[in-house]
């Protein structure tokens, strides 16, 4: 993304294909080694967060249905929907974690854009995502709502899951390089994402004193953003997808700056 928005109208159109054509390599090289061999392939995505709903269901939905409609058909719903938000998020972070330094031999061989290597995981989890998971959801939301409105709407908070995901993927990547160690404490981070987003359980349940530092938590935003859409048959909540979209901006130019300011020393290290 560097790569792309530093000067992009001055290069060449030739050029600036030539790059999108490489990202566009890249997504579908890791689509296709993730599912490679697979009878199911990208059915996966869908059948994960499905079967998980169920177990959560089945275990928790008895003491947390009262905040539900008392409708175990509607916890497991919003569980469904925690889930593949929180599922996107961390399965294309953690790829792209390692996605430079895992590219050093090449990058060290040929000029490319290194931005490119991150997002190219990011890509393909999108895309498995928009084939996979989309339609139902996209569906779910014209059944609640009844109006194609709520459909469309969920590009909104799509769109700050993707910016974020982006984002924090280059930060990840960046950081890697420097500190080997990451891999570790970025998975003690994303869990920490998971617990304090409200996926299994309602946010009405957390103290006071503590709902208000769930709030800080992007992940939950463009949870919220999401159920409200797909879930709640109202109207879409501009305000609540406007907050996750501000968010999924904000790292996403943090990831663009990091990225920026760090691609020399990147090179050299590699």
């Amino acid at each position: 993304m560097v790569e792309f928005l530093d000067n992009i109208e001055s290069r060449p159109v030739a050029v600036r294909r030539r790059y999108f054509e490489l990202l566009e390599v890249l997504t579908l090289r890791h689509l296709d080694a993730r599912y490679r061999g697979s009878r199911l392939g990208i059915i996966w995505s869908l059948l994960n967060p499905v079967v998980m709903s169920a177990i959560y269901t089945a275990i928790f939905s008895r003491q947390l249905i009262s905040y539900y409609g008392n409708s175990q058909w509607h916890y497991a719903i919003a569980v469904f929907t925690g889930l593949i938000t929180i599922n996107l998020f961390s399965g294309s972070t953690m790829q792209a974690l390692t996605s430079l330094v895992a590219s050093g031999s090449l990058l060290g061989k040929i000029r490319l854009p290194l931005d490119v290597f991150p997002m190219a995981f990011v890509g393909s989890y999108l895309i498995q995502f928009a084939v996979g998971v989309l339609p139902l959801l996209v569906i779910m939301s014209f059944v609640a709502s009844g109006s194609i409105v709520n459909a469309l709407a969920l590009a909104l908070p799509i769109a700050a899951l993707a910016m974020l995901c982006i984002g924090v993927s280059l930060i990840v990547s960046v950081l890697y390089v420097f500190f080997r160690d990451l891999p570790y404490f970025y998975e003690l981070v994303v869990f920490m994402l998971w617990i304090t987003s409200p996926i299994f359980y309602p946010a009405e349940i957390v103290p006071i004193a503590v709902r208000q530092f769930l709030a800080l938590n992007p992940i939950a935003q463009v949870v919220a953003s999401v159920r409200q859409i797909a879930l709640s048959g109202h109207a879409p909540d501009l305000g609540l997808a406007a907050t996750a979209l501000v968010s999924g901006a904000c790292a996403l130019a943090l990831g663009i700056v990091v990225m920026r300011v760090s691609r020399y020393r990147i090179t050299e290290m590699l």
